[in-house]
């Protein structure tokens, strides 16, 4: 059933910066959606307000158990159009985290009328520059004021937006990996295919090694043997192998990401061969080391595509296409964006125009 949406005004509207000097994740647009969950009534308050600090107590369950999940997807210019790229795959996304930490469900087709709503009042922050678009990030946090360990009985549920540049800033340079071989990020049976918020808390001090010891990012093992490839901190994990695409196959612990699915089903259309397989590590080391593999790339929301030039493997570094971007990973990139962007025809009916 619809809910009815309510619309609070805000006395004053920011100014808007110059989208190209914003660095990610620290600019945020004059509204958010906000919605909560109580037993009685259900997600009953749904709401667009000014951006505001939001009251919690110190109580409160997501600090202390860490019942909360995420999602992140993009919206983009073209024009006077307004484009969201599968939004429909983030909210039900988000209903398997949800079920997973035991938190309600959320109906998606109120969630995504609720985020053309707040997009309809945000559209002026949408930025139209090359490479530009507006980040979304819908949240849900427990937020009951009890110190127990059990699901919270009180939820949140918001939507921010946050103007973001091209990743890059320009040209995508091949990035370098260092594969991890002591922490894990994940177990199967554990909560590693969900988009929860502690799995990135995890993740931190294997990304701050990483980066001490000169590598930009971190590719993750499999929990259980510590063998088998699974994925790069913040991406999906891609190979081109004999011409092949190969990406590791989804076991429980990988999050399925909705760029990898995207690529995925782009390149299988385009005519490629794809492989979904359980990836040994030494197989991949001897695979760079022999050639076979001729390109690397994580795939993601906020990059889409980020090629690779260097992983380090047990202490070695495999140099990939000469640190160059190879010709598959730039053509998937411009073919995924130009569709993302309008540019290019969607045959497959990712594209919401708002």
């Amino acid at each position: 059933m619809a809910q009815t949406l309510q619309i609070e005004r805000a006395n004053q509207l920011k100014e808007k910066p110059d989208v190209s000097t914003v660095k990610f994740g620290t600019v945020f647009t004059d509204y958010m959606f906000t919605n909560r969950y109580t037993p009685e009534h259900g997600w009953s308050q749904p709401s667009i307000v000014p951006y505001q600090n939001l009251e919690i107590s110190p109580s409160c369950q997501a600090i202390h158990y860490g019942q909360s999940v995420f999602e992140g997807l993009k919206a983009y210019k073209n024009g006077d159009e307004v484009l969201l790229f599968r939004p429909d795959e983030n909210f039900k996304r988000m209903n398997q985290s949800l079920s997973r930490l035991s938190m309600p469900e959320i109906n998606e087709e109120n969630a995504l009328n609720a985020l053309y709503e707040l997009l309809k009042v945000e559209r002026d922050w949408v930025p139209g520059g090359p490479g530009q678009s507006l980040y979304v990030r819908p949240f849900v946090f427990a937020d009951e004021p009890f110190l127990g360990v059990r699901p919270s009985e009180t939820y949140q549920f918001s939507i921010i937006l946050s103007p973001v540049a091209s990743y890059y800033g320009g040209q995508a340079d091949p990035t370098s990996i260092y594969v991890e071989d002591d922490f894990v990020r994940s177990v199967r049976g554990g909560v590693g295919s969900a988009k929860v918020s502690g799995n990135y808390a995890a993740s931190l001090l294997a990304q701050k090694k990483a980066n001490e010891l000169g590598y930009e990012q971190v590719l993750w093992l499999d929990g259980v043997d510590q063998k088998y490839v699974e994925e790069v901190g913040s991406m999906n994990i891609f190979f081109v192998r004999d011409g092949e695409l190969v990406t590791p196959k989804l076991n429980g612990s990988i999050l399925p990401g909705i760029t990898r699915k995207s690529i995925i089903e782009l390149a299988k259309y385009k005519g490629y061969t794809v492989r979904e397989e359980k990836i040994h590590i030494d197989d991949l080391a001897n695979d760079l080391h022999s050639g076979r593999i001729t390109e690397v790339f994580g795939a993601g929301t906020a990059v889409v595509i980020s090629p690779v030039g260097k992983l380090n493997i047990h202490g070695v570094d495999h140099i990939v296409n000469d640190n160059q971007v190879g010709p598959i990973s730039q053509e998937l990139y411009e073919n995924l964006t130009d569709i993302q962007y309008g540019r290019a025809e969607d045959p497959f009916g990712w594209v919401v125009r708002l």
